[in-house]
């Protein structure tokens, strides 16, 4: 068995080249479709490809055990998997979080990324990226550097359960029996669950073990069904046959490289490069070494890719994700730098990581259970390490944006030298299913409250005024209400956006405020009602951008919208609530926290620059600026615009001299905030006192 092998290597009988060609060709799908999705669309199944020959490889290695009872067994097989995997994958991770902590900035873009990271280490990303809702396919996965972990969890789950189903098979004769059932029981489970939750939750249907079981089983299963044919040796016929079949089989599975459907995964889709995996397997078993596909898989190339398959899915996807954040990785010479720079790191750790573990004579010197302890406390070591430079992030950054977080980042403010004997008091509240932020100034009560109290609504541009609305409640005061509103928009005047869950959810926030607020206060609704010009992870055509909101479809897009927007404010308004519309700030076609240091500035996303023509964003805004102004009228509302105060001169800046004006390309860093509250604070005093409705106390019904 492979446990007792003494020299590198795989051991003579068991060892099939062909086998390391497949690894070959599903290594260099993935690495394709990573590099760019348009070349190979199908790629992503590279890793069913994967599993299909784990389940059937490690079936080889440890069918015939005779080492004693299924103690032993346990632990010979649990030692060899962690010599095998843990190695390399530990070396990955460490490297890779100080790598992101050095270059990566901290932003919604890489929000995801150290969680990820740290449960990787114990190989559970993938149930972390399944009930995050973190999908494979989602903008955040291409600048996780983790992300290609999950497949890596699939598998090592699958092995915590394989010799527990496999290990019958290793007493012979009619145990074998029972372990054919016991894993077909266990692969017709995992389908029933591949095949009905994607309905509920799809993620999570494309992370999980439960819905991929059935991928690496089935790689056990053909093991399984060809062994009776091991001391036959099949006639030319069906060596003839087995071959065709081959070279059929790797058709379909090159078609499903090129023609798979995401939405399908893991079924029904994973169903054309699982079989054709198996078919080929199979077909080579009868065809034998001799035929032409095993010995052109087979061959020095092929071998060779195979061979460092694991090290190369490893590392390709964090020099890809690093190349991405600092380089960029659009164009062709890049590409061949990263997949230059891949096999490279790649090489170093087959040969200085991977082997000298896994094939460790000293190690296999060692009691079984030495060897798992020793390898678990590998990986809490290194988890602790990792978890370490993570904390220390902010110290350790090249990134200006990690290190100047107070600069950047727009958030909450608890103090201010201002009012240092005031804190802020921040709590989270829920209207039956709806998460409600408050905000309160606490510890100077001897300071009166200078400002009505004040709701804000919108979307995520609302959350981004954090800095000024909690600074504003330390200065004045005033009580802040805010809706964080997530995954949706309200006043954006685009109704494209609001669709959904949103229409409920928005109404649901006005019939809270309806409930909360009281004549004289101040609903703050801020959205983005422009089309971007960039987004976080990639650069827009903005030359159509630059006219889109002045089409015939966008206005009676706004017409509508407005006219239900009228409808919805109508009763805040006549019950006294100062409704104010925030005007459209200023956008860019570069996101300043992407292009913020000397490593990223020549990143492709740049380009653009960091300012725009002052005369080209008027123009952009008007026609959305003249609907808020005609809502606003017909509503008794106002209208406050940042716009003169963010853009002074006749180019627009989102990073000047003295710092950050933007985060991204449409939200504002803590010190844009910091820099609009006077205008804010001055606007809120000078509104017009507000309608006291007629049935409000202290003023008698109208006859």
């Amino acid at each position: 068995m492979n446990d007792l092998k003494t020299t590198p290597g795989p051991r003579a009988g068991t060892w099939l080249p062909h086998v390391d060609g497949l690894r070959a060709l599903a290594v260099v799908a993935v690495m394709i479709y990573h590099l760019r999705e348009s070349w190979l669309p199908g790629g992503f199944s590279g890793v069913d490809v994967f599993f299909v020959i784990s389940g059937f490889v490690v079936s080889l290695s440890v069918s015939h055990w005779t080492g004693g009872g299924i103690g032993n067994f346990l632990g010979r097989f649990y030692a060899r998997r962690l010599q095998r995997i843990v190695p390399a994958l530990l070396a990955c991770l460490v490297l890779t979080s100080l790598l992101s902590v050095l270059l990566i900035p901290r932003a919604w873009l890489s929000s995801s990324n150290e969680l990820t990271g740290l449960y990787a280490f114990f190989g559970l990303s993938n149930y972390y990226l399944a009930f995050h809702n973190e999908t494979y396919f989602s903008p955040l996965a291409a600048f996780n550097p983790y992300m290609h972990t999950w497949s890596l969890g699939v598998e090592e789950q699958f092995y915590l359960l394989f010799p527990l189903l496999f290990f019958a098979w290793t007493r012979g004769g009619r145990w074998r029996m029972l372990s054919i059932g016991l894993i077909s029981l266990a692969c017709l489970a995992s389908l029933g669950d591949a095949w009905l939750r994607p309905a509920s939750n799809p993620t999570a249907a494309f992370y999980l073990i439960t819905t991929r079981f059935w991928e690496l089983g089935a790689g056990v299963l053909l093991f399984q069904c060809l062994h009776r044919f091991a001391n036959r040796k099949a006639g030319p016929i069906p060596r003839k046959l087995g071959e065709t079949s081959a070279w059929l089989f790797l058709g379909l599975l090159g078609w499903g490289l090129f023609n798979s459907v995401v939405a399908e995964f893991p079924f029904p889709g994973a169903i054309i490069p699982i079989v054709a995996t198996l078919g080929v397997l199979a077909g080579l078993h009868v065809a034998g070494a001799r035929s032409i596909l095993a010995r052109a898989l087979g061959s020095s190339v092929p071998v060779y890719l195979g061979r460092r398959s694991y090290s190369l899915y490893l590392w390709h996807w964090p020099v890809y994700v690093v190349m991405r954040w600092t380089s960029g990785l659009d164009a062709l010479p890049k590409m061949i730098a990263a997949v230059a720079a891949t096999m490279l790191i790649a090489e170093a750790s087959y040969r200085f990581v991977e082997l000298p573990l896994r094939y460790s004579t000293r190690l296999r010197l060692w009691p079984r259970a030495g060897v798992i302890a020793a390898g678990l406390a590998m990986v809490v070591t290194s988890w602790g390490l990792s978890g370490l430079v993570t904390l220390a992030g902010s110290n350790l950054s090249l990134s200006t944006v990690t290190r100047n977080a107070e600069h950047w980042q727009a958030r909450i403010l608890p103090r201010i030298d201002e009012v240092p004997d005031c804190f802020l008091l921040a709590r989270n509240e829920q209207a039956g299913a709806i998460p409600v932020w408050v905000y309160e100034r606490g510890g100077c009560s001897s300071r009166p409250q200078t400002a009505p109290d004040l709701f804000a609504l919108g979307d995520s541009h609302t959350i981004g005024y954090s800095t000024m609305l909690t600074e504003y409640v330390l200065r004045t005061g005033a009580r802040v209400i805010l809706y964080p509103n997530f995954g949706c928009t309200f006043a954006s005047l685009q109704p494209v956006r609001e669709s959904g869950k949103c229409p409920t959810q928005n109404q649901a926030e006005l019939d809270d405020i309806h409930r909360r607020s009281k004549p004289g206060d101040i609903l703050l609704l801020a959205a983005l009602r422009l089309n971007r010009l960039s987004e976080q992870n990639a650069m827009v055509a903005s030359s159509e951008h630059w006219t889109s909101m002045d089409t015939a479809q966008a206005r009676h897009e706004r017409d509508v919208a407005s006219t239900q927007l009228l409808t919805q404010l109508a009763p805040l308004s006549h019950a006294g609530l100062r409704i104010v519309f925030e005007a459209p700030k200023p956008l860019f076609r570069s996101p300043p926290f992407r292009c913020s240091d000397w490593f990223n500035r020549g990143n492709p996303i740049c380009a653009a620059g960091l300012s725009e023509s002052r005369a080209a964003i008027e123009a952009y805004r008007q026609p959305v600026l003249d609907s808020l102004r005609r809502l606003a009228s017909g509503l008794g509302a106002s209208v406050w615009d940042p716009l003169p105060v963010l853009c002074p001169t006749e180019r627009c800046e989102s990073v000047r001299k003295q710092g950050p004006l933007y985060f991204d390309g449409d939200h504002l860093s803590a010190d844009g905030n910091r820099l609009l509250l006077p205008s804010f604070a001055s606007f809120i005093a000078a509104l017009p006192e507000a309608r006291v409705p007629a049935h409000a106390p202290g003023n008698p019904a109208m006859p």
